[in-house]
């Protein structure tokens, strides 16, 4: 369902995924000897035990980590959640449960419980519910700062309705300040080749040491095919996770976004500039000169021709700087203005 996950078509048409595939050779002097031969049989018997030992690690992941992923329910569909906590609250996505009050969570043995949302951050898609007197058993999270790609990813969710599915792959690339559709531009994403599926969203992208490291959020697709493109999903990293559903499980609000705001109103042109349909009184934009009607064609050097456009270059600067903003006024005429950037609210 289109819900679940707001799928990347333009932003990712033009990444080209291709496959890298690892070889051993074994290279044996032209005059066999006993070592040579010792050396060679030694290697070839360990890697059956190394692969085991691998698998076995999977195995242990995949225990530990599932029972901290539900499933969660409204009416209008399905999706994941991760347990933060003791207490019973969940994170998941925004978009999992936007537009419900009260969610039906089914643990990994099956147990249904009734949950209720604490409160949610549309700008980051993170949102908290919780259950009461579940006994659920939180999950461990990572520092997904200290992530390096080609890392293990272990994607555990509810594609599709079904309970506890795994898929595994790598961290493929860190993407910052993606657009996420409905003027919602993520400041930074995990990629990873672990298959994101509907359904996912909201569950755990966890490490060989089953710590969560990513919330799992969008897939990308493929224009051309008209469908989902295979190894490209994304994952929001922990650290946001944590800082932002910590603040909710807290305050019931994020109460310190780490966001630029201007504090307007705005609406998209023909691709030539955001035009700002209002002010907000005493706002950053509003301190700087900045009037409704005009069009912003530009923040920090990066060109603004639509809304999105103007969302990414937001993420990317953070509150308390002051950057050069071109307008055009209505008149006709450009001006920069200095605009010291506020704080997203968060309430």
């Amino acid at each position: 369902m289109a819900r679940h996950e707001r799928l990347l078509a333009p932003l990712l048409a033009a990444i080209v995924a291709g496959s890298v595939v690892a070889g051993v050779s074994l290279a044996t002097d032209s005059s066999p000897s006993t070592s040579t031969v010792t050396v060679t049989r030694s290697a070839a018997a360990d890697r059956p035990q190394s692969g085991l030992t691998l698998q076995n690690a999977f195995v242990d992941v995949v225990r530990t980590v599932s029972p901290s992923v539900v499933q969660i329910e409204d009416q209008q569909g399905l999706g994941s959640g991760i347990v933060l906590d003791a207490a019973g609250d969940i994170v998941t996505n925004n978009h999992v449960v936007s537009g419900g009050s009260s969610f039906t969570v089914t643990a990994s043995n099956g147990k249904r419980y009734p949950a209720t949302l604490v409160g949610s951050f549309p700008p980051d898609d993170l949102a908290v519910i919780k259950v009461s007197g579940a006994h659920l058993q939180p999950a461990v999270f990572a520092d997904s700062s200290k992530l390096e790609v080609g890392d293990l990813a272990i994607a555990i969710g509810n594609p599709l309705g079904l309970r506890s599915s795994v898929t595994e792959g790598i961290v493929s690339a860190f993407r910052q300040a993606v657009p996420e559709g409905g003027d919602v531009t993520l400041p930074s994403l995990i990629q990873t080749s672990a298959a994101i599926n509907p359904g996912n969203s909201g569950g755990a992208l966890v490490d060989i040491q089953g710590r969560v490291i990513g919330i799992p959020t969008l897939a990308a697709t493929d224009p051309e095919l008209g469908g989902s493109a295979p190894g490209i999903g994304f994952a929001i990293p922990s650290r946001l996770v944590k800082d932002i559903a910590g603040q909710i499980v807290a305050h019931g609000k994020v109460v310190d976004s780490h966001r630029a705001f201007l504090a307007i109103r705005v609406g998209n042109t023909n691709e030539n500039g955001v035009i700002v349909g209002a002010v907000t009184q005493g706002g950053a934009a509003a301190r700087a000169g900045m009037r409704a009607g005009d069009v912003i064609v530009s923040v920090d050097g990066m060109q603004t021709p639509n809304v999105d456009a103007l969302s990414v270059a937001l993420a990317q600067l953070r509150p308390g700087a002051t950057v050069r903003v071109v307008v055009e006024h209505q008149d006709g005429k450009k001006a920069a203005l200095r605009v010291t950037l506020g704080t997203y609210p968060g309430g």
